[in-house]
């Protein structure tokens, strides 16, 4: 993974810095390394995320799976079992533009490239995962690899309610300004493989899952909407954050309220041991042996990233991990923090931190193309220039490659980004206004275009802040 930042003139050092500080930090979270360091076949064990399987009571391994790092995970799996030869094979729902050719994995292409919304080609490599892990049984073992992203590429919509209008739903929220918590939970109530579908689905002897988080605080029942976490039905929940998000459930298809309503009326007419569950099948029958372990998140990127800036001689701090909020007040926020540290310093400084902003999206007449940290990175770059400030570089970049519908993974504000909207007489804080920050950037030479990363632990912003003068 190489970072491209579009450019016409000679890049800057502290671009080049920032740059390849952000590069370590999603380097350290490349899922094929993640995956080795949580796999192995050693003598006749395989040794899965700290848990021992005798390879002599081993019938099959069935690998499925969803999320942007899946085409990474999957490959790391493949040649970690390479051994074992016929008794492994598997599904794994990726975007498009990361299938690959697998000897024993198909990798599935569920959605295009930087949409990142569920379809009918999603549904039918999750009706295909369903189906081959309730064909396991004892002897085998169900290894699943979940990543970020995973709630898009692993649709299966309940009984009722079609794709299209539970699509409708999340997007309403999502342009609403819902976090991932709250979209997850209305995404669990509208399937049959989110919130332990795909646990209470599987027959195999060991289910074990392997979970890149892309999620503040790891919460596994979130990630990718916990396919194999089994969660309590919440329709109340999901009812009430549609009429948040949605008032007077406006643009809220007819069938996904009546689902909820439904789900309601069962839970209030079933006996109360009932009541917590929507499963169909009871932790009495359920004889599949679980584990789920987090091998990489935000904070193993973070981490990496102070390790390579510390590496480079700089002074650091980590002002946040796991940061949430709207993208442009963080924007701002981080760039009040380097103005206000920079006369106090007297060698560079590199503010260091992750998380997952938000951006709440107003209807402007005009185009609007970006992303979150496309957004944040304006809004920074705005900051600065309101205050005139120089030798401040603030890159903002989501570590899957990908920042909203656009081919750029984020965006850099620096002097060089501000000379050029003044030579080219564009008003940043117009476009940010109208939350178009792509145009801006793009012609200012200060997108970051890396492609895609086979990762995803949510965002990384690196500032590198010189000394005034």
């Amino acid at each position: 993974m190489e970072a491209i930042v579009s450019h016409d003139p000679p890049v800057p050092e502290s671009r080049h810095i920032v740059e390849s500080i952000w590069r370590a930090a999603v380097q350290a979270v490349d899922s094929k390394r993640l995956v080795r360091q949580a796999i192995r076949v050693d003598g006749d064990q395989l040794l899965v995320a700290g848990q021992t399987i005798p390879l002599a009571e081993l019938n099959r391994i069935e690998i499925v799976g969803a999320g942007k790092a899946g085409a990474g995970m999957a490959l790391g799996t493949e040649e970690l079992l390479a051994q074992l030869g016929k008794k492994v094979s598997g599904w794994v729902n990726v975007p498009a533009d990361c299938v690959q050719p697998l000897k024993s994995i198909h990798l599935h292409p569920a959605r295009p490239a930087g949409i990142n919304e569920p379809t009918e080609a999603g549904v039918a490599g999750s009706e295909e995962i369903l189906r081959r892990v309730a064909s396991l049984g004892e002897g085998d073992l169900c290894l699943v690899l979940i990543s970020g992203g995973g709630s898009a590429l692993l649709p299966a919509p309940i009984d009722g309610v079609s794709l299209s209008d539970k699509a409708l739903t999340i997007r309403r929220m999502s342009l609403a300004g819902a976090g991932i918590d709250e979209l997850n939970c209305v995404r669990r109530q509208l399937s049959r493989v989110k919130g332990g579908g795909l646990a209470r689905a599987c027959r195999a002897q060991w289910m074990i899952t392997l979970v890149i988080s892309d999620v503040i605080g790891d919460p596994l029942e979130v990630i990718a909407s916990g396919p194999t976490i089994d969660f309590p039905t919440e329709p109340q929940r999901a009812l009430e954050l549609l009429e948040r998000f949605a008032p007077g459930l406006e643009g809220i298809p007819k069938p996904v309220v009546q689902a909820l309503l439904q789900q309601i009326s069962n839970i209030q007419s079933a006996p109360p041991a009932a009541r917590v569950s929507g499963n169909s099948r009871t932790a009495s029958e359920k004889k599949t042996l679980q584990h789920v372990s987090i091998i990489g998140n935000n904070q193993t990127a973070v981490d990496a990233a102070e390790r390579e800036a510390r590496d480079r001689g700089l002074d650091v701090r980590v002002v946040g991990v796991g940061l949430a909020g709207e993208a442009q007040t963080v924007g701002r926020e981080l760039a009040d923090e380097c103005l206000r540290l920079q006369p106090t310093i007297t060698r560079r400084l590199c503010l260091i931190s992750g998380g997952e902003p938000v951006v709440k999206v107003e209807k402007r007449s005009g185009p609007q193309k970006g992303g979150r940290n496309q957004e944040l990175a304006l809004a920074a770059l705005c900051r600065l220039i309101e205050q005139n400030a120089a030798g401040i570089t603030i890159l903002s970049g989501g570590t899957d490659g990908e920042d909203g519908p656009t081919d750029a993974a984020g965006a850099i504000a620096d002097d060089a980004v501000a000379q050029a909207a003044a030579q080219l007489h564009l008003d940043p804080r117009m476009y940010l206004h109208d939350h178009n920050s792509y145009p801006l950037f793009q012609q200012t030479g200060g997108l970051l275009i890396t492609g895609p990363t086979h990762t995803n632990v949510m965002d990384v912003r690196v500032a590198l802040v010189h000394p005034p003068g």
